[in-house]
């Protein structure tokens, strides 16, 4: 009986140990958490404001309409040409690390993974985004005297343009989709993150593996991934904060 109850005692003492361990692990990342944390729920609260951008002022379909738009209002013009994206890869930067911190203890490798391939997203996109570049080329193109140099002007926007939703764009809208799918199967397989928190990354993920240059179909898409992108980045910020008080 001793014995037993000696064994038992060791068994409780090595599973209090452990959970001290994991909320020391925890407590150690309190800032990360904190700044991940809000750093989603800011990714949260800028959706909208795009959104809205967009539905007030059309994006032109042409580099005239956008020079003209820059010109007439270069605050709506960079708005339109995704001005707060660059904005939210920073901030959506913050919040894969602090959720690289939290996923290692259930897959390291994966958990690298997801955060490696949403940061080679964040520098595709970076590569990717033209806003300043068109606003330049708009103020070169109305004070252009000739009509050589409004040519000039014209053809490096149409090559800006291009690059703009071109190959470094898609990639970036890819890499970005699966590493939200990573993260959150690895958030099914973990005691920290809810089931509800994993689905909604998961159905996001899914939607945005179909960028939204891909015809009607990715449009649509691009629009559905919008509802669980919600969810997830509410919850999951919301369980950030949560780890950073403790």
């Amino acid at each position: 009986m001793t014995t037993v109850a000696a064994h038992d005692a060791t068994l409780t003492g090595r599973a209090g140990s452990v959970r001290a361990g994991e909320r020391t692990a925890f407590s150690e990342w309190g800032s990360l958490y904190r700044v991940g944390g809000w750093a989603a729920l800011a990714v949260l609260a800028l959706v909208p404001i795009q959104m809205i951008v967009f539905f007030v002022w059309p994006p032109p379909t042409s580099v005239i309409g956008w020079f003209e738009l820059l010109q007439a209002n270069a605050l709506v013009g960079l708005l339109d040409m995704d001005l707060l994206m660059i904005v939210d890869y920073g901030l959506l930067a913050l919040f894969f690390l602090a959720l690289y911190v939290v996923l290692r203890r259930t897959s390291p490798s994966f958990a690298a993974i997801a955060l490696t391939a949403e940061l080679l997203a964040i520098a595709a996109y970076f590569a990717s985004t033209t806003p300043f570049e068109m606003l330049t080329l708009s103020g070169q193109y109305a004070s252009a005297v000739t009509d050589a140099e409004r040519l000039s002007a014209l053809s490096a926007g149409q090559a800006t343009y291009a690059v703009w939703q071109g190959t470094a764009f898609n990639v970036s809208y890819i890499l970005s989709a699966a590493a939200a799918l990573i993260a959150s199967v690895l958030m099914l397989r973990s005691s920290v993150f809810g089931r509800a928190t994993a689905y909604a990354g998961i159905l996001m993920g899914v939607a945005g593996l179909v960028p939204p240059t891909v015809g009607a179909l990715g449009l649509v898409m691009s629009l559905v991934s919008l509802v669980p992108m919600w969810v997830w980045l509410f919850l999951a910020g919301r369980k950030l904060l949560q780890l950073a008080r403790g």
